[in-house]
Formats: C-alpha cells, sequence, structure tokens
C-alpha cells in the first residue's frame, strides 16, 4: 500500500485518534490530577480543573465519535467487516467495538455537559460561602473552619456542610464516569490490538 493511498484510508486516522484518547485520559487521570492535587493550593487546584476539564471531557465525547467513522473495518473472524459506522454496528463487533466506544462516549457526554456544570455551580456556592466568612473571626480568635484547609475536621457550617457533601457527591460520580471512559478505552484498544497480525 503506497503512503498516498494510507493516507486516504480511515486507518492512520482511527490509531492516533485512539492514541490521543487513551493518552489524554492516562495522563491526566494517573498523573496530571494527582501530581496537582499534590502541588497546588486547594484554590490554585480548582482554578486549573476548572480550565482544563472541558477539553478533557470533549476529547473524551469526542474521540469515540471519531473513532466510529473512522472505524478501518477490514477482516473479521466471520466475514469482511465494513469500514465506518457500519463496521461498529456489526454484529461481529457488539462487545468488542459498540459498547465500549458507546460506553466511552455517553459517560464522556455525562462527564462533559452534566457533571462538570453542575460542579462548577456547588464550587462557585461554596467560594461564596468562604467569601461571606473570610471577615468572620469565631469568639476565641481563630478562623472560620470555612476558609480553611478542606482537609481540616473542624465543625462547619450547615450550609458548608450540604455543599461539600454535594460536591463529593457529584465528584464520586464524574470520578466513577471517567474510570468508565478509561476502562472502555482500554477494552476497545485490545479489540484493536487483536487486528495486528
Amino acid at each position: 500500500m503506497s503512503e498516498g493511498s494510507l493516507l486516504s484510508s480511515p486507518a492512520p486516522y482511527h490509531v492516533l485518534s485512539y492514541g490521543a484518547l487513551l493518552g489524554t485520559q492516562f495522563f491526566h487521570t494517573f498523573i496530571n490530577s494527582i501530581t496537582s492535587f499534590k502541588v497546588l493550593q486547594r484554590g490554585q487546584f480548582a482554578i486549573l480543573q476548572r480550565a482544563v476539564f472541558p477539553a478533557y471531557f470533549g476529547i473524551q465525547t469526542v474521540a469515540p465519535v471519531v473513532l466510529a467513522l473512522t472505524y478501518p473495518g477490514g477482516a473479521g473472524r466471520v466475514a469482511a467487516l465494513p469500514q465506518g459506522i457500519n463496521g461498529v454496528l456489526h454484529p461481529a463487533n457488539r462487545w468488542g467495538v459498540l459498547v465500549p466506544l458507546t460506553a466511552a462516549f455517553v459517560t464522556g457526554l455525562a462527564n462533559w455537559v452534566y457533571f462538570l456544570p453542575e460542579t462548577n455551580k456547588v464550587t462557585a456556592l461554596r467560594r461564596e460561602q468562604v467569601f461571606r466568612l473570610v471577615d468572620f473571626i469565631v469568639a476565641d480568635g481563630t478562623v472560620s473552619s470555612e476558609i480553611k484547609d478542606s482537609k481540616d475536621k473542624t465543625p462547619k457550617s450547615k450550609e458548608m456542610k450540604a455543599l461539600n457533601k454535594k460536591f463529593g457527591k457529584l465528584h464520586g460520580y464524574s470520578s466513577l464516569f471517567n474510570l468508565v471512559t478509561f476502562i472502555a478505552t482500554v477494552v476497545y484498544g485490545v479489540h484493536l490490538s487483536a487486528r495486528i497480525q
């Protein structure tokens, strides 16, 4: 196959899209987020995450669609598989292609259009709560626990407790969906690698 004909086929775009998706997920989930959380102050970490997450969840949502559109087709165990969406929807590809790509798309989309905006709303409400209390000094001269580091275990106001609980729930679901997206991407990669001879 000549280089020109290879560039006109969906295969290189498919592999590059897969690599970008898996690489982005692995780096952000296991390196960038963990390192940033350890070295940045809470406020700086929140600013960084708010700036990175729209692009990150966008990649998690768009890349599975690109993978479906560029599915290279070719020889399968049962019969020749068509390219693109028809190949993804082929019965022979149900578990190795359709399910993982759909799971990655749906969980990425849920994070992008629901969990990200909802988490940002709660984060903004938590910041407002802190700003309302910045000038408040408790009778014994200590600063209100709302203003202290998140690891501080001193009692917090009812409002802040409710916001923290809601944030924890949203963040937990978002993290779970992120993990599902990552696992689905790896499952698809295993299927894709089985085609290399």
